[in-house]
Order: structure tokens, then C-alpha cells, then sequence
């Protein structure tokens, strides 16, 4: 099933052009013009961000002004009854168009035989060298896997041992953790397209730390320990591993009700790009709490307009989207509140074999009609929609 066409209504995106400011006076009969420039530019964090990031971090902050991108995890690895198909989405096979935002993992990068790791990576890169060739734009999650035990990502009591303070400086593991941001270092630095530039990606690593779901949880690192971590991982890749085409997300869960609570494991501007969070239980999954997801929303973004950063909604969705007006009287209700200024939203991931585990609609799927409404509304942005993010390529 295909949608219609869509009409998007895109400015051109901000380059970071400074402004010039013209006074003029009159001195003693002659006529004086002075310019003052005023570099009024937000950028990346990373003071040698290359061009194609620096572009992607400006057209994000401009397209955020009236519109919003929509995003969907593992959207063109697998979908509901498929994998591994070229070029295909579920979102492209309602609306003709795949997500603007795709979303990918990098959890299969440690854990596992080398060889192994090797096809992940190449996989995955592909995914993400892919998405820019299209002009889309990744978001990369990373589920890592306890690096000092068993039990995966998640924090099991009878498995799990505290690895944040082991991996921080000073920390019995430290090292073992360096060498492994060296394996995503190099992967980052191997991200070429064809026209041999790198491709920008948003890093979203230790997501829903105000959890306890993860061994990266509130309940199993003190606030200085994961400050520490989130500090040391930035400047690590950036300073000493020389990634340059990162922007990095902060993305808590919704675990808060005001500023200071969303600030509280907080790194410091000079560490971030981007504030965002997940949020599944103020949209359906626990109820409907619409208010106090705009609330919320409304905290981070107006933090991030404040201190000149980008903001999204990095997580949410209904699972097996069984209401079938969710997109429409949920979602984008939520996410035109008003002074909200977020880049993108993500949904989560369509299983392949599950019959009930998915996040975005199918063909034949109850909420498609709700759906292309959604896809048709101006403020939404596709992939079809985007314009040169990165610049002139």
C-alpha cells in the first residue's frame, strides 16, 4: 500500500552564516559604516567536527523550528515477517517513503568471537553508509553487554556485577574498556561513502540510566561514577581515538518531572549534543498520560533551546499499535505542544517473527490509514522529504 503525495514544506538549512551588523554614523559631515559580525553559530561539541556533521548539527537545529523527523529502529535490517531485504521498510511499504531517522545498534561489537564481530560491523556499517547515500540520517543505540560479567546488557541480580566503577578511570577494568572503544573508534573512522567522506551519525550510548533495567541503571553506579564514564567515553573517542563524525545523545527515560530531576546525571554542555528521552508509558503502554509526556518533552526541549543544543524524542511507541488512531490523537498530539523544538521522534523496532512485537504499522496493519495521515502532515519529515542535511555533496 502507497500513500499519496506528500507536500513538505522545508526551509533551506542553516550553514551557520554569521550575521553583520551595520551601524552607521555621521561624523562631521562624512558618513561612517562599520560592520560588526557577530558569529552568531551553534554547532557540535566537537570543535573538529567535519563539515558534513557540523552541516547535519545546523539543518537538525533550523528543521526542528517546524517540523519534525520521524525515526524507526532497525527499520531497513528487518520488519514484521522479513529480513535482510534490499531497500525495503515496513514505513516504505505503507507510505512509499522509508523513516527519515533510522536506528541501529552496535551491541554485537563486544561479546562475541572477533570474526564474528567483524560481519556485525561490516553489516551495520553498510546500513548506516547506506542511509546517507539516500541522505537519511542514523541514530546508533548501544546495548552493550556487561563487560566484567554475565547477564548481557541487563542487570541481573543472581548475574550481574557493577561495571560502571570498574570501567571508569581508576577502575580495575579501565583498560579492557579503552580497547574496546578502540573497536567503535576505528568502526566510526571506517564510516566512507562513496565520495570518500565520513558519514555523521547521533551516538546515544548508557540510554534509560535513570532505570534499573540496565547494568548502567541509577541503582548500580552513583551519580559521580556515571558522569565519569559518560566524560571519559566522549573525550576518549573524540580527543584520543580522533571520531569526528559523532554527535552524542543524552537520553534518559522518563523517569522525571522538572528540570533539575532530568539534569541530575547530567555531564555538562561541553559533553553533549543533544538532549532526549524514551518514553513508552505516558504513551499507552501504562495508560494514557499525554500531558505529562508533553510536560516532560517540554523540560528537555526547552533546555536545549536555552543552551543551544538539539533535542528529540529518542524513544516511544505502542506496541502492536493497537489503537488505531495512535499517530494522529497520541503521538502527534504530544508532539506539536506548543514551543516544542525537536529534531526527530523513533519509534521502536518491527520483530520479525514476533506476530505482536512492533512499533511502526505494515500493510494491512490496524493503525495504516491513521498512519498516512500522520506521514502526510507537513510537520512530519520522511526520508523523501530531507534536503541536502549534510550540505552540498
Amino acid at each position: 500500500m502507497t500513500g499519496g503525495l506528500k507536500i513538505s514544506r522545508l526551509g533551506t538549512p542553516c550553514r551557520g552564516l554569521s550575521m553583520t551588523v551595520l551601524r552607521t554614523l555621521t561624523i562631521t559631515g562624512w558618513l561612517v559604516v562599520s560592520s560588526m559580525v557577530a558569529l552568531a553559530q551553534t554547532g557540535p561539541i566537537d570543535k573538529l567536527a567535519t563539515r558534513e556533521t557540523v552541516n547535519l548539527y545546523r539543518s537538525l537545529e533550523n528543521l526542528s523550528a517546524k517540523h519534525i523527523l520521524f525515526g524507526h529502529q532497525h527499520a531497513t535490517e528487518y520488519g514484521h515477517g522479513w529480513t535482510g531485504d534490499t531497500d525495503r521498510s515496513d514505513v516504505k511499504s505503507v507510505t512509499g517513503s522509508h523513516p527519515a531517522v533510522i536506528g541501529v545498534d552496535i551491541m554485537g561489537f563486544t561479546g562475541r568471537p572477533d570474526n564474528e564481530i567483524a560481519v556485525t560491523k561490516a553489516k551495520v556499517a553498510k546500513n548506516v553508509i547506506d542511509t546517507y547515500e539516500r541522505g537519511g540520517l542514523t541514530t546508533v543505540a548501544w546495548h552493550f553487554s556487561n563487560p566484567i560479567s554475565k547477564g548481557a546488557f541487563y542487570w541481573v541480580d543472581t548475574l550481574s556485577k557493577p561495571a560502571v566503577p570498574a570501567i571508569i578511570p581508576g577502575g580495575s577494568a579501565h583498560e579492557q574498556y579503552k580497547q574496546i572503544l578502540k573497536g567503535i573508534g576505528n568502526w566510526a573512522n571506517g564510516l566512507r561513502a562513496k565520495d570518500g567522506k565520513l558519514v555523521p551519525v547521533i551516538f546515544r550510548p548508557y540510554h534509560e540510566f535513570d532505570g534499573n533495567w540496565f547494568w548502567w541503571g541509577k541503582s548500580h553506579c552513583t551519580r559521580e561514577e556515571f558522569i565519569s564514564l559518560w566524560k571519559f567515553t566522549v573525550t576518549y573517542l573524540r580527543d584520543s581515538l580522533h571520531v569526528h563524525n559523532f554527535l552524542y545523545a543524552f537520553s534518559p527515560d522518563n523517569q522525571f518531572e522538572n528540570e533539575e530531576q532530568y539534569l541530575d546525571r547530567y555531564p555538562g554542555d561541553d559533553f553533549v549534543d543533544m538532549l532526549g528521552m524514551d518514553n513508552y508509558g505516558d504513551m499507552g503502554r501504562n495508560g494514557y498520560a499525554l500531558d505529562k509526556a508533553a510536560l516532560k518533552l517540554k523540560v528537555l526541549s526547552d533546555y536545549a533551546i536555552k543552551h543551544k543544543k538539539l533535542a528529540a524524542f529518542t524513544e516511544t511507541g505502542l506496541e502492536s499499535i493497537p489503537n488505531p488512531t495512535w499517530w494522529t490523537e497520541t503521538l502527534l498530539k504530544v508532539l506539536k505542544t506548543d514551543g516544542l523544538r525537536l529534531a526527530y521522534v523513533l519509534v521502536w523496532r518491527n520483530d520479525s517473527k514476533s506476530p505482536t512485537h512492533y512499533y511502526a504499522p505494515f500493510p494491512g496493519q490496524v493503525s495504516v490509514p491513521d498512519f498516512l495521515k500522520f506521514y502526510n502532515d507537513p510537520y512530519t519529515l520522511f526520508e523523501k522529504d530531507l534536503r541536502k542535511i549534510y550540505g552540498d555533496r
